[in-house]
Formats: C-alpha cells, sequence, structure tokens
C-alpha cells in the first residue's frame, strides 16, 4: 500500500502535465454520452456538466448527460462495458470506483478493461468536526475515546469504513463508524450532532472558513490545502491513507487519438480559471491536479490490486 499513496503524491507533481495531442486531432463522430456516476448536484456531477458546457463552446461538441449512479460508480462502469470506444461515450468517476469498488464487488472487471482518460482534481479529504466539540486537534478526539467518550465517526463508502476502522484501532478506540450516502450526508451528520467526525473530501472549507468546522487531520498523504499544518493520516499509525481523485473513464481499448483528443480538452478546461469548472476545481479542491496515461493507468492498477491488502489487514 506505501507504493499506491507514494504513487499519489508523485502525481500531485503532474498537475501541470498535458497530453501530447490536441483536440484540433480528432473531433467526436457524434454526440458524447457522458455518463455521471454520482448523484445530481454533488461534485463529480457539478465538475462533469460544467466541463461539458465549456467543451461545448469552445468545440462544439455535443454532450448528453445521464445519471448512472450505484455502487460507488460499479454501476457505472458495469453500463459501459458495452458501449462503443469511439469517443462518443465517457464516465465522470472517481478514482476509487476503479479500485476498491470494482475489486470488491467481484463482477468480472478490472481496470484493464476500461480507457482512464484524466483526473480533474484531488478531493480534499479532511478527518472534520464541529469547533464547538472543543477539539482542535485530533490528538484531542483520540483523548476523549479513550476517555470513553463515544466517536461516531461518518463515512461515505466501504473503503473509508474500514480505513476509519483501521484508524480507531491503531489509536485504540473503538470508533462507531456510521456509512451514509455521499460527502454532503457527512456534512449534514456532523453539522447536526449525529455525527462527531467524518470524512469529508472538500465540501467542509466553507465551514472551516467559517470556523465552524475543524479539520483534525488530513486523510490523504499530502496536506490539505486549507490546513496545512494538520497531521496526515500516514502518521496516525496506518498505512493506508484516504487519497481520492476526479476522473473521466471511456470504454476498454480506445484508440490514441480520441482518448488524447478529450483528455487533452479536458485539462485545458479544468485548468482555465476563467472557465466555471476550472474556477470550481479551484475554490473547492485547491486547483486542478492532472494525471493521464501511463501514470493514471499505474495508480488505478494498484488501487485494484492493493485492494485485498486493505481488505486482509482489516480482516486480521
Amino acid at each position: 500500500m506505501r507504493k499506491y499513496v507514494a504513487a499519489a503524491v508523485a502525481a500531485l507533481g503532474l498537475a501541470a502535465s498535458a497530453v501530447s495531442a490536441s483536440a484540433d486531432d480528432w473531433a467526436p463522430p457524434g454526440p458524447i454520452k457522458l455518463m455521471i456516476a454520482f448523484a445530481a448536484g454533488g461534485g463529480a456531477d457539478t465538475q462533469a456538466r460544467l466541463v461539458a458546457d465549456a467543451l461545448e463552446t469552445r468545440l462544439g461538441w455535443q454532450f448528453i448527460p445521464e445519471q448512472v449512479t450505484g455502487g460507488g460508480g460499479v454501476n457505472l462502469l458495469r453500463a459501459m462495458q458495452d458501449e462503443p470506444n469511439d469517443g462518443t461515450v465517457i464516465g465522470m468517476i472517481v478514482a476509487e470506483s476503479l479500485g476498491y469498488n470494482l475489486f470488491t464487488a467481484d463482477v468480472g472487471l478490472s481496470p484493464a478493461d476500461f480507457t482512464p482518460l484524466t483526473t480533474t482534481a484531488g478531493a480534499q479529504m479532511g478527518i472534520v468536526s464541529r469547533s464547538d466539540t472543543g477539539w482542535s486537534s485530533f490528538e484531542d478526539m483520540i483523548a476523549a475515546g479513550q476517555g470513553g467518550q463515544e466517536i461516531r465517526f461518518g463515512v461515505m463508502s466501504p473503503r473509508l469504513a474500514d480505513v476509519a476502522y483501521l484508524l480507531g484501532q491503531a489509536q485504540g478506540v473503538d470508533l462507531n463508524i456510521i456509512t451514509v450516502r455521499g460527502g454532503r450526508a457527512v456534512l449534514n451528520g456532523v453539522t447536526a450532532g449525529d455525527m462527531d467526525v467524518g470524512f469529508m473530501a472538500g465540501i467542509q472549507g466553507a465551514g472551516v472558513a467559517a470556523g465552524d468546522l475543524v479539520n483534525l487531520a488530513s486523510a490523504m498523504s499530502t496536506p490539505l490545502v486549507q490546513t496545512p499544518d494538520a497531521p496526515l493520516i500516514g502518521d496516525l499509525g496506518i498505512e493506508f491513507s484516504a487519497d481520492a481523485f476526479f476522473m473521466f473513464v471511456a470504454p476498454g481499448g480506445m484508440a490514441d487519438a480520441p482518448r488524447n483528443a478529450l483528455s487533452s480538452a479536458i485539462a485545458e478546461v479544468v485548468s482555465d480559471p476563467e472557465t466555471e469548472a476550472g474556477a470550481l476545481i479551484q475554490r473547492a479542491f485547491g486547483g486542478p491536479l492532472l494525471i493521464q496515461g501511463a501514470d493514471l493507468e499505474a495508480l488505478v492498477t494498484q488501487g485494484f490490486d492493493e485492494s485485498s491488502v486493505l481488505l486482509d489487514t482489516v480482516s486480521d
């Protein structure tokens, strides 16, 4: 798992990378079906639609958005596998969809059955509580748990539930892990007092800025942009992180021309702060994070292959 974490850290240095081909070298043979793995109004959905809007304006490409939700992105991947790979079908998922979620779904698919296009941003995954708990640090939360207080920990995916479990075990605290659907549900649960703390992937930004929420730790292998002094999860006793990346994917076996043109066009949009997509990514996620080509293939393959390590560690 340390290899996967190291790859994620190295990938942060690729934010300005670009593929060699441009959108001038290729055009879609028809409208592009844009499959979106998560519910309308969320971070992935909003990004995807704003990227599509910008590409329609810039290049004249036509997009037809379609929600294909469920299974943490696996339902989209299953629906995508039989779609044409000529550039007329792409999807917005998170890297975890092609990793832990696909591995545990046991549907006979692997990352090799798909064509990763590009990431857009890294989710600013923090371990977040309300400021009125009196906790100003992760150590404060652990001290409360070791003192007998029940710590209700909100998560939004099975993988994050496993990471939270290991985190509690490493700190000698039996966390009460509550799984809900989506990061907004974690935010709402913490804000309402139904949870004491939870993983939040950038959605906490406004609350932290207002002083209502506290980033107790970075759940990533890199510091939080908003709270760079918060400890990293790797310093808290476990070797697994909650690094998360938004990404576009396409059916497997896509030729280089459409793959490079799509990747390049998306990267240019999200890297431009003058576009609505670029402004959103700058505001919510600290700027674009672009991983493409062989680097992205390696990242998702490692995430898939090393899911068994996480599962074995939890079972032990």
